[in-house]
Formats: structure tokens, sequence, C-alpha cells
């Protein structure tokens, strides 16, 4: 009889334990941010922008409140998915915000493989990305929608494009995050895929060595010390990249200095050209972009005409 009823109250405690477990799981559940899977109409491309977008827990019941962006930039031949499947990047933007080292934010992931995010004879992608992406995010989404409350990352050519982005563009982006950034201040080493990608080439398929210097970030660095606004910059690379990478970011920190050296960071850690590194990278980064953002904040009146198809 007294067995019986120990492994009553056994059974009891386990069921109160798996019930317990239960609870926090769904917990835990209740904070993850969910990945909407979008697509843009792009003139400039002349086809559909695709992208990924993460929204943080809470989203749909915040009412007015709006949010800032993370567009994160992918390497050359990758696509919109590749944040996802090799960066694990929901989990880290859980992980982040469900702590309080980043505010609830969007993120949004386009695709566009071997576009190097230039202009370039195949792919208008800056154009794209600026006057067909952007606009749209902040139409479908509660963004918000100014400078403050816009970062950009991106990692190898998809960093030559943050590099880019925040240097062409300081009235639009707060900060930017560059992590293993293809930004050769002369020419590309053999090994790199700019050699051999359509934004580059001439039209016999050589390397276009003009081409590269105008869109390489030493062409915009007149302009944009000349201008005020300065734009918060992390860079971050492996000591064993070799694609000679490590020293061209230092070089890049170095012209930074000279001009805004409480607004640059740099990272040269063990690691390689590859998502071993930028896994493993893009929590810190993150939580120094988001040092210059608004955080999510509540609006109480949307201004007639602003917000159309918001979700």
């Amino acid at each position: 009889m007294g067995g019986n009823k120990g492994s009553l109250r056994v059974l009891k405690l386990w069921t109160a334990v798996l019930a317990l477990l239960c609870a926090l799981v769904v917990a835990a559940e209740g904070q993850a941010g969910e990945i909407r899977r979008e697509t843009f109409a792009s003139k400039a491309l002349k086809r559909d922008f695709p992208a990924l977008v993460y929204v943080p827990s809470g989203y749909d019941a915040s009412g007015p409140k709006r949010y800032p962006v993370l567009y994160l930039l992918h390497g050359a031949g990758a696509d919109e998915t590749t944040w996802m499947k090799d960066g694990g990047i929901r989990k880290i933007a859980d992980d982040l915000i469900a702590s309080g080292a980043i505010p609830p934010a969007l993120i949004v992931m386009p695709g566009c493989p071997a576009c190097w995010w230039v202009d370039g004879p195949r792919d208008k992608a800056e154009t794209a990305f600026w006057s067909d992406l952007v606009p749209e995010v902040d139409r479908r989404f509660r963004t918000i929608d100014a400078r403050h409350g816009r970062m950009i990352a991106g990692l190898s050519a998809g960093g030559f494009g943050a590099v880019r982005y925040g240097l062409k563009y300081p009235n639009r982006v707060v900060a930017v995050a560059a992590l293993s950034p293809a930004i050769y201040a002369e020419t590309p080493p053999k090994l790199s895929s700019a050699r051999i990608q359509s934004p580059f080439l001439k039209p016999d398929g050589r390397f276009d060595d003009v081409s590269w210097a105008a869109h390489n970030y030493p062409a915009l660095l007149p302009g944009y010390f000349a201008q005020p606004l300065r734009v918060a910059a992390y860079l971050a690379t492996g000591d064993g990249d070799k694609l000679g990478i490590a020293y061209e970011t230092a070089l890049f920190h170095k012209r930074l200095l000279e001009h805004q050296a409480d607004l640059t960071e740099l990272r040269i850690v063990d690691g390689e050209h590859n998502w071993t590194f930028w896994a493993s990278a893009m929590g810190e980064a993150m939580r120094y972009l988001f040092r210059f953002a608004d955080p999510a904040r509540s609006v109480a009146a949307v201004p007639a005409g602003d917000g159309a198809g918001l979700r």
C-alpha cells in the first residue's frame, strides 16, 4: 500500500516537471521571431527581388509600433536564404533581443547572386536596392523610415556593398558592419570572384580595372569626408583569410580613423573566410550596430498617405 502511494507521489512529481518543461518550451517559442518570404517587384532588375524578412516576436500585436531595420547582404554567389541556412541569423537575433542586447527589429535579407550590390551590366543591383527594395520594405512593414532606423551589414562581397552604401548614402544609413569585406584598395587578387563575375567584366569577359576602381570604396572617400554626416562602421575579419582581406580591412579602418575615430571599430581575430567565422562574429556586430539605431517605438498616428499596405 505504502509502495503504491510512493509511486503515485513520484508520478505526480514527474507530471508537474513535464508540465513545467512544456510551459518553458511554449514561452521560449513565444519569443522566437518569424521568417517571412517576400517578393518585391523591381523595375531596375526587370524581375522580382526576393528576400527573407525576420519579424521579431510580438510584431503583429504591437499596434502602431515602428521598428529599426537591418539589411543583410550576402556574399558572391549566395542568395537570400544564406544568412538563415548558414549563418543561423534567426537564433542570433532571437537571443540578442531576448537578452536585451538589441531592441526588437526587422531584418531584411535580399537575394542577388553575383551582383556585388552595384549597378553592373547585367543587374542594376544598387538602384534596385535603394529604389525598389527599401521603399517597398518601408511600405509593407512598420519601419522607422529614417536614417537612424536603418543599418546595413554584409560579408565578403556583401561587406563590399555595405561599405559602399555607408560611404555613398550617409543620409540614409546610420551604421554598417562588414565581415571579411572584399574591399581591395587596388585590384582584387586572382582568387577573388570579382575577377570572374559580371559587374566587373568587360564585354569580352576580361576583368575591368576601370569598373572596379569606379565602384570601389577609395572613389567614394573624398565625397564622404567632404560632407558632415558620419556612418558608424564595424569591421571584422579573420587573420587566416587567404584572400588578404585582413590587411585590406585594416587599411580601410586606418583611413576612417583619421575622420571618425569614435565611430569605427576593427576586429582581427583567429578565423578564415568562412561561415565559422562569420556566424561567430555576427552577434558582436549587431550589438555595435544597434547602439546607433532608434529603438522600436510607438507612433500615435500615422501621417495621411503613409503606411499603405503595412503589415
